[in-house]
């Protein structure tokens, strides 16, 4: 577990890839400097010791300068996109790869140049016409390189603003998640019995994940059950119950509860801030945000709303087809010794669907990109009918709230004929036939 958060701290972090091409670059002049290519050869520099100097001192110069730009573009992208989109989609920013590079490679070219000064035209403290004319060269490439990337930046850092490409990354990121198969023991939870002996939380936070094996080895030794209690995802406060722990014989409850408490903190990992490796609702938290916050008077943009609401419908298609519950890890006899409690498909659904309904049930047109996505969860989801009957009663909210927030029969037809589709599908899956998505009075919005 901390390998996995050092991980995903580095992943998030601007400053390390930087700082290591510091390195990188300090270790390639002093390589750099060691080879000789002849002063004749067109890899050398041909200038004078003076000349390479006054270059690798605009060089550095310049560095600062791209640099101070390139952090004020990434600066504002981030304000951008808090204060437009939701502040829950900063850490995609910090995650950019590209960006990393970028402003690692500007850093490292800049410390390569730095560094030249302190070898170029100088020896033993005094003037000195040998210097490593290739090193120098070498310098002039990065600062090429730089500039490529400079444009290369401006343009990623334009289309990663547009809000096509964040949804498409909320999106490519959810799904890994969603497919994980980690969450996927649907059924009641049961409570713990009255002997168990609850283990408190250390600190407060977001749980970010769970090594659930970890909690499994001490539980199975000890035939011990261990429960927790809040989801991957869910804000815990220091002090409050975390978990639930009791054994087989309830004489070795006391032992068992302090062996697994032993195990709890290391494998239950507690951050400031939600993160993706487990955490099945955040990224349809990311994607509802937006769409509320289109949907907001200040605002009116409704079809950035349906754009939210189209990605989510992917994320719930994929998330409709299979099973979406509880973690349950269970020792060699197949008894339950780890439950880790789940989000269900319901839970879900109703704070999405129902948290963008709620804002956009005035807009016939969101409205209808609401019927598309539910629709699309019935087409896809697995035989459940406690499913369909979730997916039917958001649908007839839906309808509900639309027709007492729109005042004109007419403006609703096309809400009314994706509901009838949406009945129809249900009604196919019901039946046993197979349906495809989208075949039938598939209106699509403008």
């Amino acid at each position: 577990m901390r390998r996995d958060a050092v991980r995903e701290y580095v992943r998030g972090s601007l400053w390390v890839i930087p700082t290591a091409s510091v390195a990188v670059a300090l270790a390639l002049g002093a390589l750099m400097s060691q080879v000789d290519v002849g002063a004749t050869s067109p890899l050398a520099f041909q200038g004078t010791a003076d000349d390479a100097r006054s270059l690798l001192s605009g060089i550095t110069g310049t560095m600062i300068t791209v640099i101070a730009v390139v952090l004020g573009l990434a600066v504002v992208a981030l304000q951008l996109s808090s204060t437009q989109f939701s502040p829950r989609l900063l850490r995609n920013f910090l995650r950019d790869r590209a960006n990393q590079v970028v402003l690692g490679v500007l850093v490292g070219t800049f410390a390569y140049s730095a560094g030249g000064l302190f070898t170029v035209g100088v020896s033993a403290g005094a003037r000195s016409d040998e210097f490593p004319r290739f090193a120098v060269s070498v310098a002039i490439g990065l600062l090429f390189l730089s500039l490529a990337l400079l444009v290369y930046f401006a343009h990623h850092l334009a289309h990663s603003l547009q809000v096509d490409w964040i949804m498409r990354v909320v999106e490519q990121t959810a799904l890994p998640v969603i497919r994980g198969g980690t969450f996927t023991t649907e059924g009641d939870v049961l409570p713990p019995p009255a002997g168990a002996v609850a283990v408190p939380v250390r600190r407060s936070g977001y749980v970010q994940a769970v090594d659930c094996q970890r909690l499994l080895r001490p539980a199975t030794e000890r035939r011990a059950s261990v429960r927790l209690r809040p989801h991957v995802g869910e804000h815990v406060v220091a002090g409050t119950v975390l978990a639930w722990v009791w054994a087989d014989a309830p004489d070795d409850t006391p032992a068992a509860a302090a062996a697994v408490a032993a195990a709890l903190e290391p494998a239950v990992r507690i951050g400031f801030e939600r993160t993706l490796e487990q955490d099945l609702g955040l990224g349809f938290r990311q994607l509802a945000d937006p769409a509320c916050k289109a949907l907001s008077p200040a605002v009116n943009d409704p079809y950035t709303a349906i754009q939210a609401i189209d990605h989510l419908a992917v994320l719930f298609g994929a998330l409709a087809a299979r099973p979406v519950g509880d973690h349950a890890g269970r020792d060699s006899d197949g008894t339950v010794r780890v439950l880790v409690p789940g989000r269900r498909f319901g839970e879900i659904l109703t704070i999405t669907v129902g948290l963008i309904r709620r804002y956009g049930a005035r807009e016939p047109n969101v409205a209808q990109a609401l019927m598309r996505l539910l629709a699309t969860c019935a087409a896809l989801s697995t035989e459940d009918p406690d499913r369909w009957a979730e997916i039917e009663t958001q649908a007839r909210l839906l309808v509900a709230d639309c027709e007492r927030a729109v005042g004109r029969t007419e403006d609703l037809a096309s809400v009314q004929a994706q509901a009838q589709h949406l009945d129809e599908v249900l009604r196919e899956r019901r039946a046993g036939r197979p349906t495809v998505p989208g075949a039938a009075a598939h209106r699509p919005g403008p």
